[in-house]
């Protein structure tokens, strides 16, 4: 079941040129990265997998802190990692993801659940439920 926007809040856009061995640059100029492909020890640099884990935990860490507010529990000094890996399919190439929810103050059940809400919350979440393999784990910090 896809959600519809239904009133824009923020609107932003990268320009990305020459693919995973060009260069990507977002609108305002925050983002003005080179790429390179991924696993490179020798060179690393940002590629698609990297900026999409980045992306992922920040946002996964806002749904677990507005799910963590509804209990009246503060949850700012969580971390959440997004492990992303990149591989091969059955029909060419895609990505899976393991997040993980360090939260301090709670124990491993409540950790768990509000991982659980914040997956259900998290707009990365939604765009890719049903299209990828994402595993969610909540644990005390």
């Amino acid at each position: 079941m896809s959600e519809k926007v239904t009133e824009v809040i923020y609107t932003t856009a990268a320009t990305a040129k020459g693919g995973r061995d060009g260069a990507v640059k977002s609108a305002d100029g925050v983002v003005d990265l080179p790429l390179g492909k991924p696993g490179s020890a020798a060179n690393p640099k940002a590629n698609p997998e990297t900026l999409f884990a980045a992306g992922y935990s920040a946002c996964f860490g806002g749904a677990l802190n507005a799910m963590a507010a509804n209990d009246g529990l503060d949850t700012s000094e969580s971390t959440v990692t997004a492990d992303v890996t990149f591989g091969k399919t059955d029909t060419g190439f895609g990505i899976a993801v393991a997040l993980t929810a360090k939260i301090p103050g709670v124990d491993a059940a409540k950790a768990q659940e509000l991982a659980d809400k914040a997956h259900d919350f998290c707009p990365y979440s939604k765009a890719t439920r049903g299209n990828i393999e994402v595993t969610v784990k909540g644990e005390p910090a």
